[in-house]
């Protein structure tokens, strides 16, 4: 079976041309040239950009750097505009619209990452929520614990995502790609409060809430990125394939590369198990490539 070229739709990049201040670690994204070079190793042609303008990260990126990163670099990405729900006044009845098809009409084919640690269902990402569901937009979203006042990013909610649900019941329209420690610790049925946020390994046990979150909410999809999608993925090869083949209309494939040292094996993982028959040719082909350019509408790509 022929590999497919994958394409990335959780994308960072250095997007100050190396200039981007190191994080505490010493750690850095990768610049758009670093990334075509790694991209190359893994087997992907395109990536999606994901700034990010929350404070709550380390350092602050524009839709506008995100933007101008794809007109350099055309060939290689896509990108999203991201957003604050605490921009623009602090309301939750800023018009967010209006930011939102701003940037559509500069090509921005989703809104993400967000990363403000607010609750999933208060009023002010209850407005997000609503205009990215009205503007038609995906939003790829990262979650963490309610019960965590410091230290963390990503919007709150507990065991579960009942908050998250919430919004997926009142806005029948929105389309959520999760993603997150959170959001892929549920593929499994022992889940607790204290494993939740983090990468729980073993397997893969009956029940996980993630199922029948993904079988309700037509509109609810996931990118297999970072540590979080990779070890769901590769923690239980068999009970994995049986969620890939199930859900293959609403997966698509992400790296989260944060660093150009990362390591990004869940690339070449899903080349073996279509390479073995454990995933259908199909699923492997929407999974890596096709999805993304559906449910994100990427233009003058097949």
């Amino acid at each position: 079976m022929e590999k497919v070229m994958k394409i990335d739709v959780h994308a960072h990049a250095d997007l100050c041309g190396g200039r981007e201040i190191p994080r505490f670690n010493g750690d850095r994204f990768a610049t758009p040239e670093e990334l075509r070079v790694m991209y190359k190793k893994l087997g992907i042609d395109r990536g999606v950009l994901l700034p990010l303008v929350n404070p709550e990260f380390f350092s602050i990126q524009s839709n506008e750097q995100a933007y101008e990163a794809t007109q350099k670099h055309p060939d290689l990405l896509f990108w999203f505009c991201s957003l604050d729900p605490r921009m623009a006044y602090n309301s939750p009845r800023t018009n967010f619209s209006y930011f939102i098809e701003h940037y559509k009409m500069l090509g921005a084919k989703g809104v993400g990452e967000l990363l403000p640690n607010v609750p999933t269902d208060g009023e002010l990402m209850d407005n997000l929520f609503y205009h990215c569901a009205e503007c038609d937009m995906p939003v790829t979203i990262d979650i963490s614990p309610d019960d965590r006042v410091f230290g963390h990013y990503g919007i709150q909610d507990s065991l579960g995502l009942p908050r998250l649900e919430r919004m997926l019941k009142k806005h029948k329209k929105l389309k959520i790609i999760g993603h997150s420690p959170m959001f892929w610790s549920l593929i499994s049925g022992d889940v607790t409060k204290e494993t939740m946020h983090s990468y729980p390994p073993g397997k893969i046990t009956p029940g996980g809430p993630l199922f029948r979150l993904m079988r309700e909410y037509e509109y609810l999809y996931a990118d297999l990125s970072a540590g979080s999608g990779g070890n769901a993925m590769m923690r239980d090869t068999e009970a994995s394939c049986k969620f890939i083949e199930e859900f293959q209309d609403k997966l698509m494939f992400g790296t989260d590369i944060c660093s150009p040292n990362d390591d990004m094996p869940l690339s070449f993982w899903l080349d073996d198990v279509a390479e073995k028959g454990l995933i259908s040719e199909t699923a492997y082909k929407k999974v890596c490539r096709l999805n993304a350019i559906r449910i994100l509408r990427l233009e003058n790509i097949t």
